[in-house]
């Protein structure tokens, strides 16, 4: 065994965070003297530090550099010396959340096309490996684990949306860009929540009751043996739809269940080797990259918790708030990806679950400083929740980002800022000029004080929405957008689409 070890998200190939304190961390045997440097492409000293491993682990800080490549970090104990090569210093985000993070971009549009050809060796990304558990098998992944360039035949197993948002920030800015991919499919906001955090709000603590109650006198073989039977039965669903969409691709989710029956429903068994248990994977995925200096993070996630409280943005708050704790950066910008429309084909109504999650992003976008939230109104699917066409998701963080991070002109959604009520009608000030494409659904409601809302005519004036109705003669209430699934038809003059809104 190794004296000493560099976490893997420092070795050849990696991307340190530029203007920041840099933060080098490993495993080391107690007791070990260490000495680190970090030295430019042409073996000029750049940054060194020394310190004595404690309790099994080290961590170095070295202070902030300008962006470049070809760098090289020298670890020593004076005996033995590891060498890192071909080290950048550029920006790095975390991407991070549930299944539309994780899509690959050999599963995107444009994927298959792209992966051949493609190359920036400016653009480097680090896949965190999927880990439910500590097992000897999971720890030999980690040691394993290495930064990649964007080169043709790679890159195929990167998150698409992080793919298209590194591919245009990169020769925006000029300089290396990294993206350390840290996701996992239907996950809540928990899973990547440690127990500080979860245990600061109600809400949190009821997540961790409620699924340890669920847990309770179940041995880890029992967990796994229903987890087996759970995935066995989801894959065998999976194989028949398979085949019987390559016969019959045009298929709803109604219609495949009509042949072949319904498909299990999403409920993993619970357990203490579930990947799906709250502050379960901070600690096996998360905590591996911690404090590692960071630009930024990019998040899209929120469909598995938009049937599970509604309260998502107290969760969400305190998960951003965490990150920054334990990111040692209580500026660290956190970039949003609200929810696009969808409904699932074999849903008998509109479930009002998705518009009331889109409005506790938007809140958390309104309340925290230093956060964007790329709008997808005019996305998604019908029937398919995991939206193929990450090139919109990834540009749309990339703008967000100029705003947010860069302080550079961006393309942006108007968003809903005020309203005024005059002679039966409600006056709604926009932050920009709309106008109306015609095709699609108005979705604009008024209500009263009973709260009962009623589709609104609508005058648009500019950057002003003018909403009146014969049911509603004094309103005192708005929305727009309240719908897991429509085609919107409100848009900015820069081609974005109107921000959902609902204002009491």
């Amino acid at each position: 065994m190794q004296k000493f070890q560099l976490s893997p998200l420092f070795t050849d190939g990696a991307v340190l965070c530029r203007n920041k304190e840099i933060r080098l961390f490993g495993t080391a045997e107690t007791g070990i003297s260490l000495h680190l440097t970090l030295t430019d492409q042409a073996g000029n000293l750049l940054a060194e530090d020394a310190l004595t491993a404690k309790d099994g682990r080290f961590c170095f800080f070295l202070p902030p550099q300008q962006a470049q490549e070809g760098c090289t970090l020298t670890l020593t104990d004076g005996q033995d010396t590891a060498m890192y090569s071909d080290v950048a210093v550029g920006d790095v985000y975390l991407a991070s959340g549930q299944s539309n993070m994780e899509l690959e971009l050999q599963n995107a549009d444009e994927g298959k096309d792209l992966i051949p050809v493609h190359e920036n060796p400016h653009v480097r990304y680090f896949n965190v490996p999927k880990c439910p558990r500590f097992t000897p098998e999971m720890e030999e992944a980690n040691r394993n684990a290495r930064w990649m360039k964007v080169a043709p035949g790679t890159a195929k197993d990167m998150s698409a949306v992080a793919y298209f948002f590194a591919m245009k920030l990169q020769p925006h800015l000029n300089i290396p860009i990294g993206i350390i991919d840290c996701y996992w499919g239907g996950t809540s906001v928990t899973c990547w929540m440690d127990e500080e955090a979860l245990n600061r709000t109600a809400e949190g603590q009821r997540y961790m009751r409620e699924y340890d109650k669920r847990c309770e006198g179940k041995s880890m073989e029992q967990y796994l043996a229903e987890e087996a039977a759970w995935m066995g039965s989801l894959d065998a669903w999976a194989k028949k739809a398979d085949a019987l969409k390559a016969v019959h691709p045009e298929y709803t989710t109604k219609e495949l269940n009509a042949e072949i029956g319904p498909c299990p429903p999403w409920d993993p068994p619970a357990g203490t080797g579930s990947p799906y248990r709250p502050h379960g994977l901070f600690h096996t995925m998360l905590e591996r990259v911690i404090p590692a200096a960071l630009t930024g993070v990019l998040f899209y996630q929120g469909e598995e918790d938009s049937w599970r409280t509604t309260q998502y943005d107290i969760l969400l708050s305190t998960y951003i708030i965490r990150l920054r704790e334990l990111f040692r950066d209580h500026e660290l910008p956190f970039l949003n990806v609200q929810l696009p429309m969808w409904i699932d084909g074999a849903a008998t109504e509109d479930s009002k679950l998705w518009p009331r999650l889109r409005m506790a992003q938007q809140k958390v976008y309104r309340n925290f400083r230093n956060t964007g939230l790329a709008v997808l109104l005019d996305q998604g699917e019908f029937d398919n929740i995991h939206p193929t066409n990450k090139r919109v998701v990834g540009e749309r963080l990339f703008e967000s980002a100029l705003d947010v991070i860069y302080h550079q002109p961006a393309r942006l959604s108007p968003f809903a800022i005020g309203k005024c009520q005059k002679d039966g009608k409600l006056y709604i000030s926009l932050s920009a000029p709309v106008a109306d494409r015609g095709e699609g659904d108005l979705l604009l409601e008024i209500a009263g004080e009973d709260g009962k809302f009623h589709p609104a005519d609508a005058q648009i004036n500019g950057d002003t929405l003018i909403l009146s109705s014969p049911a509603v003669p004094r309103p005192c209430m708005a929305r727009y957008a309240w719908t897991d699934y429509a085609i919107v038809r409100l848009f900015g003059e820069n081609g974005l689409p109107l921000a959902p809104f609902c204002i009491e």
